[in-house]
């Protein structure tokens, strides 16, 4: 979009010796107000080109322009319209030569150095911010706070870039000017926001969201600096006015969701990634998060639909094998956990936890040797836990290694200090009939 369509409705003015014209453009309207004198011959040809100009009646008012400025070089009223013909014709390039011409001229004219500044901005020429500032130092023909609110707008949106501490400073005198619109407030908080000013950014576009309760850019904008700023609770209820407009947008359901997940709302945030995932299926770190949900609210059932999808995408993901497994053993499907389990390790030798897991899932198989040797390589990478050294000493036990049984159920005692009350009863009796008597 040319940044100039942000200004329809702007003032285009030309001063005349003894008098003033006004041209508004926007939506297609031309309005004049009326000449008081006509002082020469060239005025007076000036004054039939801005007629034919009130008409849309280009090609003969350009004509007279050019015979004007060809016998006066420098009337820069002239030079003004011709910018102005140029630029409704779509010769950008001439358009911006006029306007130079009529500064040249007379560099005191507001709506010459907010015009050239614009078609500059559109170039991408860095000089434009030049010309808007020296617009923001003069004063308007018309309309007044109006000029002056669009060239500091505008100048905001040149400097953006290359100097966003001014940008915002320029949005802000932008505001002040048309206090009830909310494009400075929207964009003085997305720059606060890029620049990582999380709280700047949300007062910024809550004034905009203020004047316009329905702007989802607003409500956007206080999403992402609340989440930032982590105000978990503030960034949730924009979230859900944000959906409140648009209940069909599949990634705001599945940011609810875990903004709540944050706030330990489980059921709640597994509600939304649901929603989410029925509107944009495919996203896979939502299906892992609903996973992680289900998982660790006992919804084994649930979970591993989710678990299954996102391996279908990443089928060499370890993690999400690991996590399947350990839904399997929650299932008491061993087989299936056990085939997990080791196509996890396989992908990621140094996945500690899984060691654990086959450890276990092994156990119940009675495949005891493998109960070992997954002991002994989890051991390479996390220290040992009470339940590692019980599953060590029953391995030992059922293969009638009574000395390495023992010690092992003696580390067990010593570290399970009586949280868990059945195998600590099992290592008691089972040293009473395997410990050598003293």
């Amino acid at each position: 979009m040319r940044l100039s369509s942000l200004f329809l409705g702007l003032a285009v003015v030309a001063v005349v010796t003894g008098a003033v014209s006004a041209q508004v453009v926007g939506q297609g309207s031309t309005v004049r107000h009326h000449r008081e004198t006509v002082e020469d011959d060239t005025a007076q040809q000036v004054l039939q080109a801005e007629q034919a100009i009130a008409k849309k009646d280009f090609p003969p008012a350009e004509k007279m322009l050019l015979d004007v400025t060809g016998k006066d070089p420098n009337n820069y009223v002239a030079w003004f319209d011709l910018g102005y013909i140029y630029n409704a014709t779509d010769r950008s390039t001439e358009a911006i030569q006029a306007y130079r011409k009529s500064i040249d001229a007379n560099p005191k004219v507001f709506e010459a150095n907010l015009n050239l500044g614009i078609l500059l901005a559109d170039a991408h020429d860095p000089e434009a911010a030049k010309f808007l500032r020296a617009a923001t130092e003069l004063k308007p023909t018309a309309r007044p706070e109006e000029g002056w609110y669009r060239a500091w707008l505008m100048l905001g949106h040149v400097l953006e870039s290359s100097n966003p501490d001014e940008a915002i400073a320029a949005f802000q005198k932008a505001a002040k000017y048309h206090p009830k619109d909310p494009e400075p407030y929207l964009s003085a908080g997305m720059l606060l926001e890029k620049q990582k000013q999380y709280t700047q950014a949300a007062a910024e576009y809550q004034k905009a969201a203020g004047l316009d309760p329905k702007s989802k850019e607003a409500l956007a904008g206080l999403v992402n600096s609340y989440s930032q700023a982590k105000q978990v609770p503030e960034a949730e209820q924009a979230l859900r006015k944000f959906l409140a407009l648009d209940p069909n947008n599949a990634t705001a359901h599945i940011q609810l969701g875990r903004l709540l997940a944050a706030q330990q709302k489980w059921a709640d945030a597994a509600t939304e990634l649901e929603a989410g995932l029925h509107l944009q299926p495919g996203d896979e770190e939502a299906e892992r998060q609903l996973a992680d949900i289900y998982m660790q609210e006992k919804q084994v059932a649930l979970a591993v639909p989710h678990i299954q999808a996102a391996l279908q995408r990443d089928p060499n993901d370890a993690t999400l094998h690991h996590t399947l497994g350990q839904a399997y053993i929650e299932q008491k499907n061993l087989a299936g956990a056990h085939q997990e389990l080791v196509t996890a390790i396989g992908l990621d030798p140094k996945l500690a936890e899984a060691y654990g897991d086959l450890a276990f899932v092994a156990s119940e198989e009675k495949n005891y040797l493998l109960v070992l040797k997954a002991l002994a390589a989890r051991a390479q990478y996390l220290p040992e836990t009470p339940i590692t050294y019980f599953l060590r000493a029953t391995a030992y036990d059922h293969l009638h290694d009574a000395q390495d049984a023992t010690a092992n159920y003696h580390k067990f005692l010593e570290a399970a200090n009586g949280r868990f009350p059945d195998q600590e009863w099992q290592a008691k009796h089972r040293l009473i009939a395997i410990e050598p008597k003293k």
